[in-house]
């Protein structure tokens, strides 16, 4: 079954709605307006948690709605409920289309469509019962506990995500099936009264099956359980400026933090952001190419089309370290005088659409990752990152590392505890001086936030010299 069949089935046949007249509702909706669509959502959502060694939590979820927005100029107007029929719908158009009233304005072209499907409708939910779940997280307790005598705690998770919308507008619609996953696994150990922790995770637009073999889980498990010992032997941080190596993958969640959220449409449009004004400029070193990608097939981060109807796409933001582009959504592509790019991203249906990433990364350098260690006379190589938060006008930044390690005359050392960058993100690209060649993604365990909205992301970077950042410590 196609995703417009699907889709069809939910929101029409199965309630009873009728197409043509919910497209003629939508089209009196925006009548006047520059913008707007009636975003239909069905979903359904399962998460179990397994801890200290029994099913602590099991919960399921199924949700239904709409939102219908009319755009006028900057304005927007939007009305969402749970209820999906004709009635509420019309109650819907009338609330929003009060910003078009005077307005006079010309509907703007819907997005063009695409053939392209980046990963399939099956629901992950569907594909293993429940009593194989419990087992399946019951058996990597059993396998940590059993790998180390001084495992204290193991906690396992696994969730799913199954969700159908549609797009409608006046010149017709466009539909999505969005399927995603994740398996987590925190350890906790001691050893001589010191517990540490460790925590990994893998997931993306599938079923359960891709990640719950027996080699992928038990590879999630060992990674938990080494980061967990790792930080046993851990010293406290130092502190003060220093060179410090980005190791690949997951640590790019930085750039998406401190360059990512910079380079969306809102904040520049506004003049907000630290890159506004700076199109055409050298905002990098040399050799700093960083992209935003939502055609990634099956990744975390990745779409068919986003939350507007707009085929996603591989947008070019920094080109060997001049600023090229920027995420869109329509209405602040259309206020710019730019072209969508595919990232007009919404949390659910209760929600209005705004520029987000889809899966941001650094491509590849030529350096060999050794050899961006060797050239290290003293600092530290962050391999794994916690929390971070950022400031969009200033760009500064502040992220803790939960797994780094000293770099002394050239080599690894002493793995430390408690270290955080802090910076500005258009300044730490102009001090990038190598780049590697190792280039890896995240392992899907990503999500983002932005006014008040979470949604699924990916990053992923090679290895990377920078020489000067501000390490927050804990060495006295």
């Amino acid at each position: 079954m196609s995703d417009s069949a699907t889709t069809n089935r939910l929101f029409f046949e199965r309630t009873g709605m009728d197409r043509g007249r919910i497209t003629g509702v939508v089209e009196d909706a925006l009548n006047g307006a520059d913008d707007g669509e009636l975003f239909l959502e069905y979903r359904q959502s399962e998460s179990l948690l397994f801890d200290d060694g029994q099913l602590k939590a099991a919960n399921f979820d199924t949700s239904q709605g709409f939102g219908l927005r009319a755009v006028s100029g900057e304005t927007a107007g939007y009305a969402h409920a749970t209820e999906l029929s004709e009635e509420a719908i019309k109650r819907a158009g009338q609330t929003v289309k009060a910003v078009s009233r005077g307005h006079g304005g010309t509907l703007a072209e819907p997005p063009q469509g695409t053939n392209v499907k980046l990963h399939g409708e099956e629901n992950p939910l569907g594909g293993m019962a429940f009593d194989v779940k419990v087992k399946l997280l019951s058996e990597i307790d059993a396998y940590v506990r059993g790998k180390d005598p001084r495992v204290k705690q193991v906690t396992v998770s696994l969730a799913g995500n199954w969700q159908a919308i549609e797009v409608l507008r006046p010149s017709g619609s466009c539909a999505d099936i969005r399927p995603l996953v994740r398996i987590n696994v925190s350890v906790v150990v001691e050893q001589d009264g010191r517990m540490e922790n460790g925590s990994f995770g893998a997931g993306g637009r599938a079923e359960y099956e891709n990640w719950v073999k027996p080699e992928n889980w038990m590879n999630i498990a060992n990674e938990a359980l080494r980061q967990a010992i790792v930080n046993l032997d851990s010293v406290p941080a130092p502190a003060g400026e220093m060179t410090v190596v980005l190791g690949p993958g997951w640590p790019g969640v930085l750039l998406h933090e401190a360059i990512g959220h910079g380079l969306e449409g809102d904040f520049n449009r506004k003049k907000t952001s630290a890159f506004a004004g700076l199109m055409g400029e050298r905002v990098a070193a040399p050799g700093v190419t960083v992209v935003d990608n939502g055609t990634m097939e099956g990744r975390r981060g990745s779409l068919t089309i986003d939350d507007e109807g707009t085929p996603t796409s591989e947008t070019v933001l920094i080109e060997d370290g001049i600023l090229k582009g920027f995420m869109q959504d329509r209405m602040n592509a259309r206020l710019m005088g730019m072209d969508p790019t595919g990232n007009g991203r919404r949390q659910s249906y209760a929600h209005a659409p705004v520029p987000r990433m889809t899966n941001t990364y650094m491509l590849n350098g030529d350096k060999d990752p050794q050899e961006i260690i060797q050239s290290v006379k003293k600092g530290l190589y962050a391999v794994n990152f916690g929390g971070g938060q950022v400031d969009i006008t200033s760009g500064k930044y502040v992220f803790s590392c939960t797994e780094a390690y000293l770099i002394e005359d050239g080599k690894v050392t002493a793995p430390v505890k408690g270290a955080t960058l802090i910076g500005s993100g258009p300044d730490i690209l102009t001090r990038v001086s190598m780049v590697g060649n190792d280039f890896e993604l995240d392992p899907g365990i990503g999500t983002c936030g932005k006014d008040g909205q979470g949604v699924p992301v990916g990053v992923g970077q090679p290895s990377m010299l920078i020489d000067a950042i501000t390490v927050g410590g804990t060495a006295v």
